[in-house]
């Protein structure tokens, strides 16, 4: 290994150092909060996941391929959870 190289690494443990101790820090914090918070968190998430799906929607509604011919949509949707599916099993 060249001096380059070392020095990657070694850079590459120190980030990790910090980011596990980050990590340790915000924990705490974040545990409070959601314990504090419940119903805020959960209002945030679920306008999160509404959000995106209706942009998906919006953006479905856009594309003129698509929004003529739903069982493309349906198809490609399958399709899509098939492969995702696959690759989650292969990577496990």
């Amino acid at each position: 290994m060249n001096s380059d190289e070392k020095h990657k690494e070694s850079l590459l443990k120190k980030v990790r150092s910090l980011e596990k101790d980050l990590e340790k820090t915000v924990i705490d914090y974040q545990k409070d909060a959601i314990a504090r918070y419940p119903f805020v968190f959960l209002g945030l998430s679920t306008f999160g996941g509404v959000a995106v799906f209706y942009g998906f929607e919006k953006i479905i509604e856009q594309t003129p391929f698509l929004a003529d011919k739903p069982v493309y949509i349906l198809a490609a949707g399958f399709i899509i959870l098939v492969l995702t599916g696959a690759l989650y099993r292969k990577l496990n």
